[in-house]
């Protein structure tokens, strides 16, 4: 399997520098050369079977040539035996045809545990194999950060450096990053918003100088092994509800557009997915392109649902790639003028190709916490902000009341009491009990100023292990 870059100018890599790479030299994002592609008879056979076996039969072709059969196979059961349900990712129906997939039930609470274990375990193999060490620099508009500590915390040749914006996460999110402590575990409060950290991790791919010799890993969902690990959960739900004999619609919370193309790869791959639904916030970047062909940045808001506190949507580019007939020049033109200008609309008859299988929906904060009540009165299941904008989003723009739908749970309620409060239930659950004492562990980070030069310092004064690079 190679990989291509979305802007076309950058060498094509096998999934093994693809891994270890994360953002393209050319600022582009890496997608297969060629997707596999499933019959329904092939899918079909997959029925019952464990997870880890389930994802070993999506994921095999992307890492074909790179990873020995055995190898992955190994890999893929220990990163999905520290899930604390056996199903991995269980179905929870509120009604008749609407279901959550709960994908909150590993070690950090929240769907990222599905890419981010695999991306640790996949690091140390490649990187004891090549007798490498890395750095890893990450932004985390919440979840990411603790997913990817955790994921990664126990590899021997990893530097871990994670940004998130200081004061904009929640208490539980923030502990479960920086109560982690380790010599390599670094974490960072930039004083600015999410974006800006984002951006900082980009500036850092493009020019590493600062790292004198050593590499940097991107965890954040521009590397392709976490979009890849995200596919598997779709064909998971799907094959509990009748598919591939019927097909299956997606309502999707999102803000970085990682957690949804993968539904849309999934789909391109044979699965029979029928709607995508993209379920934001009050930063509704994403929104505002699939109703109105209007990808335009606006002043970032902090929300009830901070994971979604996002106005630059990376993974986009990989869709708009696709859209644009897999052509680098015109994507990297794309994404010049939005840089320059803030903005851009596609051809008409791009965006009406992409309405045929998405729709969209911003929802409120105040409409979230509504959603919250209402599910929990309905069926007394208790969701997370996030979830509960994907439900909202799932009865506004469902096309057919005769398909199944499926929202994607993507985080634990425990980490949002904010919003569960609001929404007037009363106190938000307890923590599980390997997170009981998170507010009595001590905290370890480094608030620093929202500047490129003062992060990137930091990174060379504290890496290999608290040493300087």
């Amino acid at each position: 399997m190679r990989y291509i870059s979305t802007r076309g100018q950058a060498p094509a890599l096998n999934f093994e520098d693809v891994v270890l790479a994360g953002l393209a030299s050319d600022g582009g994002l890496y997608v297969p050369e060629n997707l596999p592609r499933f019959t329904q008879e092939e899918i079909a056979s997959w029925a019952g079977l464990p997870y880890h076996e389930l994802a070993f039969r999506v994921m095999r072709p992307f890492v074909a040539g790179s990873i020995p059969d055995a190898d992955f196979k190994k890999i893929l059961e220990e990163t999905y035996a520290v899930f604390a349900h056996s199903a991995v990712a269980p179905l929870r129906q509120l009604n008749g045809n609407e279901w959550v997939l709960e994908l909150f039930h590993g070690p950090t609470l929240a769907f990222k545990d599905f890419a981010l274990q695999l991306l640790g375990r996949l690091l140390d193999y490649l990187l004891a194999r090549r007798n490498e060490r890395v750095v890893i620099l990450g932004a985390t508009s919440g979840d990411t950060g603790s997913a990817a500590i955790e994921g990664c915390k126990a590899c021997d040749n990893v530097d871990i450096f994670i940004m998130h914006p200081h004061n904009r996460v929640s208490e539980v999110q923030r502990r479960q990053m920086t109560t982690i402590l380790g010599d390599n575990i670094h974490n960072l409060a930039i004083e600015g918003n999410f974006d800006d950290c984002q951006e900082m991790v980009k500036a850092s791919f493009a020019d590493q100088g600062f790292l004198k010799g050593t590499r940097l890993v991107a965890v954040n969902s521009i590397n392709w092994a976490r979009i890849m690990a995200q596919i598997v959960y779709y064909f998971h739900a799907a094959l509990q509800l009748g598919g591939p004999a019927r097909s299956i619609a997606f309502s999707v919370p999102t803000g970085n557009f990682g957690d949804i193309f993968a539904g849309y790869l999934a789909r391109n791959m044979g699965l029979p997915i029928s709607q995508l639904i993209v379920a934001t916030n009050r930063n509704d970047i994403l929104h505002r392109f699939m109703s109105g062909n209007q990808y335009v940045k606006d002043t970032l808001h902090p929300t009830l649902s901070p994971s979604m506190d996002i106005m630059v949507s990376s993974n986009f580019e990989r869709l708009l790639f696709d859209l644009h007939g897999r052509n680098g020049a015109a994507i990297a033109q794309l994404m010049e003028t939005f840089k320059q200008g803030g903005g851009f609309s596609v051809e008409q008859d791009r965006w009406t190709e992409a309405r045929k299988l998405f729709d969209s929906l911003a929802v409120s904060d105040e409409e979230t916490c509504q959603t919250i009540a209402q599910v929990y009165a309905e069926c007394g299941e208790l969701l997370d902000p996030h979830t509960a904008i994907g439900v909202k989003a799932a009865r506004e723009c469902r096309r057919n009341l005769a398909t199944p739908m499926v929202i994607l749970g993507t985080a634990h309620p425990v980490k949002f009491p904010e919003a569960v409060e609001q929404a007037g239930i009363g106190k938000a659950p307890e923590l599980p009990p390997h997170l009981a004492d998170l507010f009595q562990r001590p905290e370890r980070f480094s608030v620093l100023a929202n500047d490129l030069q003062a992060v990137q310092g930091f990174v060379a004064a504290h890496g290999n292990r608290g040493k300087p690079l």
